[in-house]
């Protein structure tokens, strides 16, 4: 079993702003594989794909996303999903937007919603996709900015990186991850 989050906070105030890049581009994995996200349970929303006898799980974390990780932790534990067959989607400040950044591991960066995986999991060894946002302009208050819009010349670019990023979540079924990440990096 496999099981990929996106990361962003529910609810129609937080859609299509750069903190929410990660459920842009779980909405583009749920289209590509025709799958729907109805099950709400263990503190998300989640469907699940058939890849032969491999069930892939497909989650939006509904804890906001400071709390991601009780969402994470909860269904992994109860499916019995390892660590190494989780891949997070998530906005990075320190990216350009645009540019997406595939890793097998490392710190939280700052990242609030992967500290709490962190934290849930006890690990920080699971792959993630780095979708970039870029930084805010000086004096811009960093939660001001990952919870605003994107400029239209941006939302063009973030267009085109949450696509590229649900086109390597779709290799990820059929690759290991570091194939995908050579593809993709």
């Amino acid at each position: 079993m496999k099981l990929v989050v996106g990361l962003g906070n529910p609810g129609k105030k937080y859609e299509r702003t750069r903190h929410n890049i990660g459920f842009d581009v779980i909405d583009r994995v749920q289209q590509k594989w025709m799958i729907d996200l109805s099950e709400q349970k263990f503190k998300g929303i989640y469907g699940v794909e058939r890849n032969g006898t491999e069930k892939i799980f497909v989650l939006k974390p509904l804890t906001y996303m400071n709390l991601s990780g009780e969402s994470v932790g909860q269904l992994m534990k109860y499916f019995q999903i390892s660590v190494e067959d989780l891949v997070v989607i998530y906005d990075d400040l320190d990216l350009p937007p645009g540019k997406i950044r595939l890793r097998q591991k490392g710190s939280h960066g700052g990242h609030n919603g992967i500290k709490s995986i962190i934290q849930h999991l006890g690990t920080d060894q699971f792959n993630r996709i780095r979708v970039g946002i870029g930084r805010p302009d000086p004096g811009q208050a960093v939660p001001d900015y990952v919870l605003g819009r994107f400029s239209p010349d941006d939302q063009k670019k973030m267009d085109e990186a949450a696509e590229q990023a649900a086109e390597a979540v779709d290799c990820w079924k059929e690759e290991p991850f570091l194939q995908v990440m050579n593809k993709f990096n």
